[in-house]
């Protein structure tokens, strides 16, 4: 059991990382819209996606990779060094070919030069602390982790309120200042691109010494295994990106321009109620893939990996039926404006879709052991041409319905390839009548739940103290050896 207290510990800690940037992230979106106008929004978010996408280029899947090696090779200092030095040359070069064409860019792209260069030091800054951040998960230091990840949220928060908010103000009540100096009119997309250029900056200097400790030593032999095993990582990376925006994109092209912006605007507002499961997947996530790659070189590593999958899927599986069940009350304090609550059927869809996600992420273990990276590459594209295709075909239909359900088709089929694919290439002791079980379960349970009873809270409080007692009765074993051994330690 002290594996299994170790890795809740971990995602616990990782969890707040997680939660709380999230939380402050919503926050700010209620702050900008209540600042910005409708067209400034649209900007910053058109340059948002472009924010996302260009992380995941620049990342080239050495996160994972670094995990992999750092854990393969004994030279762990080799692999931190090879790490810092690849990310910190591509990054230079790729800023100043940013910068020689950020006038092109600009034009391509309908964005003002101004903003690319904000945008190329952005994704500079963030590309650089990848390797300081993940040296902190393997070395196992959560807690500083966290503390410098909510740092630079509080940070990023606080300057966009000092320059959409209390700028402007403060340069009016004290004209021929520094104020009044400093703030431009009409300038609120670039300032949150100066807010984020900032936190970013100050998040690289707390690492600074990462950085004077790198020795101009490049392990050509050692680059190249990483590079290979990192880039499909970048692929599916980039696979995930479209999963993961595409939906409003197209919903705003293949829509009719009348409905096209407010359609979208419900959906995208709508989808942040998955909030709550994108969360408990995300920490889960920061916390198991060190623990996968720790424990590979044990004999019973496969016997542990079904165990930690299985009470993923149960824990998962309560967190959706809570969650869909309080949906109506969640929604109130997330987004108290009515006009966006007509979106709100697609919410358990896209529940359910980072649900499957997050299985996904437990059940493709089996292709980043054995180096087959390119595989979930392959899966992640395949999961972005269904999310394409079916958004193509179904939201002429059923507008924003259509998206959630292309999603959901997406993420679930990637978690069934790669169940299946693994079963044949690394076999796990699954133990597939208790994972379907509860996730069938809690699935019918959210269904009838939201789509009959909807709003009934004794009904839904009744589903989910049923579905609790199923955990307790059929988990009774666990449970007794656990509660015993508390018991011996008191």
């Amino acid at each position: 059991m002290s594996i299994y207290k170790k890795i809740f510990q971990q995602t616990a800690i990782y969890g707040l990382a997680t939660v709380f940037p999230k939380i402050i992230g919503y926050l700010l979106v209620t702050f900008h819209t209540s600042v910005m106008t409708n067209v400034a929004y649209g900007s910053y978010s058109i340059v948002f996606s472009i924010i996302m996408l260009g992380n995941v280029i620049l990342a080239f899947g050495m996160e994972t990779a670094f995990f992999r090696f750092y854990n393969l090779q004994d030279d762990k200092k080799s692999v931190i060094n090879n790490s810092l030095l690849y990310l910190a040359g591509t990054s230079i070069v790729f800023l100043i070919i940013g910068l020689l064409s950020k006038d092109f860019w600009a034009s391509y792209l309908d964005i003002s030069p101004e903003i690319i260069k904000y945008v190329l030091w952005i994704l500079v800054l963030d590309a650089l602390v990848i390797i300081p951040f993940s040296k902190l998960r393997a070395e196992e230091r959560p807690r500083f982790y966290s503390a410098v990840k909510m740092g630079n949220v509080l940070l990023n928060a606080f300057l966009n309120v000092f320059f959409l908010y209390l700028l402007p103000q403060l340069a009016h009540h004290f004209p021929n200042s520094v104020f009044d100096w400093i703030y431009v009119e009409d300038y609120q997309v670039p300032y949150i691109f100066i807010a984020n250029l900032i936190a970013s900056l100050a998040t690289l200097l707390i690492f600074y010494k990462d950085y004077l400790a790198i020795k101009l030593r490049f392990n050509v032999q050692l680059g190249k295994q990483m590079l290979r095993y990192g880039f499909p990582i970048m692929i599916g990376g980039l696979a995930f990106a479209i999963n993961e925006s595409f939906d409003k994109i197209l919903l705003g092209r293949l829509l009719p321009q009348d409905i096209a912006l407010e359609e979208v605007g419900k959906y995208g507002a709508c989808y942040k109620l998955g909030l709550f499961m994108v969360l408990f997947r995300q920490a889960y996530t920061l916390g198991i893939e060190p623990f996968f790659f720790n424990y590979a070189k044990n004999e019973d590593a496969p016997t542990k990996y079904a165990t930690v999958t299985k009470y993923f899927v149960i824990t998962g599986s309560l967190v959706m039926l809570g969650v869909i069940v309080f949906l109506d009350v969640l929604k109130w304090l997330m987004i108290p404006n009515p006009s966006y609550w007509e979106a709100m059927k697609v919410v358990p869809l896209i529940i359910l879709a980072n649900f499957c996600l997050g299985i996904y992420t437990n059940l493709s273990v089996w292709y980043k052991l054995q180096d087959r990276t390119m595989v979930g590459a392959y899966i992640s594209i395949f999961g972005a041409v269904l999310t394409l295709v079916f958004n193509y075909l179904l939201i002429p239909i059923w507008s924003y319905m259509g998206s959630a359900i292309a999603t959901l088709l997406a993420y679930g089929s990637m978690m069934l390839i790669s169940y299946v694919m693994g079963a044949k290439y690394y076999p796990i002791p699954y133990d597939k009548k208790a994972i379907v079980g509860y996730f069938t379960l809690s699935m019918v349970l959210s269904g009838v739940y939201f789509y009959v009873f909807r709003e009934n809270y004794f009904v839904g409080i009744l589903f989910i103290l049923f579905f609790v007692g199923m955990i307790a009765y059929f988990e009774r074993g666990l449970l007794s050896r656990f509660l015993k051994k508390k018991n011996v330690g008191q």
